[in-house]
């Protein structure tokens, strides 16, 4: 399991508290709220299936603490909060299959959820707050945000189908972007490697609520039913159990994200593939964000922004970079030899399609070619 030290994650803090961020290797305890609405009636079945959840989460890595809270306004209303040594437990917990499977008996008893997850930052009362800075790990400053979330979703689908499935998810009109008085659509960044589709999305507001509004727009619906056939991983939307699990399965979070400066007018998006070997995605996420940190805070770097989603063993980069000619390692993140060495250690050279020696030879101009997903679309709201 990946986490980082107290002092590390102090000084990166203060590097970063004066600039747009956000980052889930600060190394602070997570606190997650699971916000529950269960079926009238079903409360008894839903204690049974949290208690089984409760036992086996119990025994995960990084868990430290959970509790159960009912509406005292509304009784079919409940609050789960957990505690967690750090968020990179957490999310490879989460991201996992065991969790998958773990959770699905409270399917049938539940209405709807809204998971939200927090860095602590400040404590009162209790050990804790009496402990020395270094061991409260809890952040030295916030961070500055920018109002835009940031989140992604990634699939394979069946090797021949690429170009069909990239003219079919080119062509499509876009999404009425306003979604209600708080929440629009910023932009929408679609790519391809190989057979793998990534669709990132910003949204300033609530994510959730603008993922369902996409759901339920006739254009986008009609894409998701042509590519069907396409998909490695079967699932029916009409059924939503099944599209449930296609799309747990599908998200790609971000966990990292920093901004440089103002956006350029000359600024050329990419997104880059690294796929990890077993095991080592969360540490290879890491790395890059320890890379992107130093770049937003060098003034010759071309990366002017990057977010850094991360599932199981798939990392994707999404960086914007000034306009012309750039050196191949500052885009890959790839700069600081001694991360570069590690960083390439960590590549599954299979799923590149290449040999391990390689990229142990370290060149930075044929790892680009080979990491760089194909653009299909990349959509801005009007007005964002």
């Amino acid at each position: 399991m990946t986490t980082t030290s107290a002092p590390v994650s102090e000084a990166l803090t203060r590097q970063v508290s004066q600039r747009v961020s956000q980052s889930v290797f600060d190394g602070s305890h997570l606190r997650v709220v699971l916000l529950v609405d269960v079926y009238d009636g079903a409360q008894q079945q839903f204690l049974e299936a949290y208690e089984q959840l409760c036992n086996q989460v119990a025994s995960v890595p990084g868990h430290v603490s959970d509790q159960l809270c009912q509406s005292i306004e509304n009784p079919s209303q409940w609050l789960i909060t957990s505690e967690w040594e750090s968020a990179p437990p957490f999310l490879t917990w989460v991201n996992s299959e065991e969790h998958v499977r773990m959770v699905e008996p409270l399917h049938s008893c539940v209405r709807d959820t809204r998971s939200l997850r927090f860095h602590v930052v400040r404590e009162t009362g209790g050990p804790a707050a009496h402990a020395e800075p270094g061991e409260r790990r809890l952040q030295s400053s916030p961070r500055i945000g920018d109002g835009v979330i940031r989140h992604a979703l990634t699939f394979t689908v069946k090797p021949g189908s690429e170009e069909a499935v990239a003219k079919i998810l080119a062509d499509y009109a876009s999404p009425e972007p306003r979604v209600d008085d708080t929440t629009r659509l910023i932009r929408t960044s679609l790519f391809m490697h190989g057979n793998r589709v990534v669709r990132a999305i910003e949204v300033r507001g609530d994510l959730l609520a603008a993922l369902r509004h996409v759901a339920r727009q006739p254009e986008v619906r009609a894409v998701e039913e042509a590519i069907n056939p396409y998909l490695e991983q079967d699932r029916d939307l009409d059924d939503p159990e099944s599209a449930r699990v296609f799309f747990t399965r599908a998200a790609l979070p971000a966990v990292h994200h920093v901004t440089a400066g103002e956006a350029k007018p000359d600024a050329v998006r990419h997104a880059l593939y690294y796929p990890a070997r077993d095991g080592g995605g969360l540490r290879l996420a890491e790395l890059l964000s320890q890379q992107d940190e130093q770049a937003a805070d060098d003034p010759r770097s071309p990366v002017l922004r990057s977010t850094i989603f991360q599932r199981d063993d798939v990392v994707v980069r999404l960086v914007d970079v000034r306009g012309g000619d750039t050196e191949p390692a500052q885009v890959l993140g790839l700069a600081d030899r001694a991360r570069a060495a590690e960083l390439t250690a960590l590549l599954d050279a299979e799923a590149l399609g290449v040999d391990a020696a390689a990229l142990r030879d370290g060149a930075a101009d044929r790892l680009l070619t080979l990491a760089r997903m194909e653009l299909v679309t990349d959509r801005r709201s009007p007005d964002a």
